[in-house]
């Protein structure tokens, strides 16, 4: 009996809400009593985490390979960006359309994705990221082309809440999503599903003799990822009133990719840390110099690599186990001094 609590405790443990977690999500709802005037921003912050998010659920969790997870982004703009110019912009009903879309076409591309090797995987999710990139260039008529898809009349949320200049609601509409959409991912990942995904990542060879269908579990991942992604993009679709062509371009890839380094693969925050980084950072860069910002950005980007290899969520988890490691320490002497005094 004794020797199965230690396992209980575990089960009980796994998946538990750390009080890390709250401190960050109340940091980040402090945001719009502190920083009033940069709402925008912060809005942004969040979607871009929560896109990001998506993207770590298929690196650091999956070991799924991509350079075209823009083309979901894309996809879930353009649904709620089009429904908003035809006369259907309730919001809510924008992110369901805009997930539902994002997550078929990704699970009809899941199974040229998820088979093969990590090259052939990148080489497939460029092509598709790039096909869809031409195709909304091409579209004129109803993406709009490089001038972006414009005439967006974005509803009232549930007919209540108007979207505001001043970014309070976009803000507020933008954080709630984003935190619903982290708990369903965060759901995932300590659920039995999200255990088997693990195990496909570290061996995916032994994985079928235990009765875990590799292809379909990360094809299920997958799609799952593209709906978050749509979800994502539909929310800076609503909040901005417009959809830029570079919602599916390679540098949206390419910038999201940087952001899950950045914060670090695997991490559960790690792409909303490195979202935080990412934006701020090229904020104030740009406003220092508007035209060779990209190159301080690249230098920052070198260094956090070579210095941090696990990403800012890696390297704080390393000292933190550091920390612990040397408190215990310094307790195990403290107790021998003791008892040696005491035995003395």
């Amino acid at each position: 009996m004794t020797s199965d609590r230690p396992r209980q405790t575990a089960r009980l443990s796994y998946g538990r809400w750390r009080p890390l977690e709250t401190v960050f999500w109340l940091a980040a709802a402090a945001c719009f009593f502190i920083f009033p005037d940069r709402l925008t921003l912060a809005s942004q912050i969040l979607i871009i985490g929560l896109f990001a998010f998506s993207l770590d659920l298929l690196m650091g969790y999956a070991g799924i390979a991509t350079l075209g997870h823009a083309a979901f982004f894309g996809i879930g703009a353009y649904t709620a960006g089009l429904l908003a110019r035809y006369g259907l912009g309730e919001p809510l009903f924008g992110l369901v359309a805009a997930a539902a879309v994002a997550g078929v076409v990704g699970l009809l591309s899941s199974t040229l994705v998820v088979r093969g090797s990590d090259l052939s995987r990148l080489m497939v999710t460029l092509g598709l990221g790039m096909l869809l990139y031409e195709l909304a260039n091409k579209a004129n008529g109803i993406t709009g082309g490089v001038d972006g898809l414009q005439d967006m009349q974005v509803l009232p949320i549930a007919g209540l809440f108007s979207f505001d200049l001043g970014g309070k609601t976009g803000f507020v509409y933008a954080y709630a999503i984003a935190f619903l959409m982290f708990l369903l991912g965060r759901r995932l990942i300590y659920s039995p599903f999200g255990l088997a995904l693990r195990a496909i990542h570290d061996n995916p060879r032994r994985t079928p003799a235990i009765g875990i269908d590799n292809g379909r579990s990360l094809g299920a991942l997958y799609a799952f990822a593209c709906a978050l992604a749509g979800v994502a993009g539909a929310l800076l679709a609503q909040t901005t009133g417009f959809v830029a062509l570079d919602v599916v371009s390679f540098s949206r890839s390419a910038d999201v990719l940087i952001i899950v380094i950045l914060g670090g693969t695997a991490r559960l925050y790690g792409g909303f840390v490195g979202a935080v980084l990412f934006m701020i950072a090229r904020e104030v860069l740009s406003n220092i110099n508007p035209v060779y910002w990209q190159f301080w950005l690249g230098i920052i980007l070198i260094l956090a690599v070579l210095f941090a290899r696990g990403g800012v969520m890696g390297s704080a988890a390393l000292l933190m186990q550091r920390f612990r490691a040397r408190l215990k320490r310094r307790g195990n002497q403290h107790a021998k001094l003791k008892t040696g005094t005491t035995d003395a």
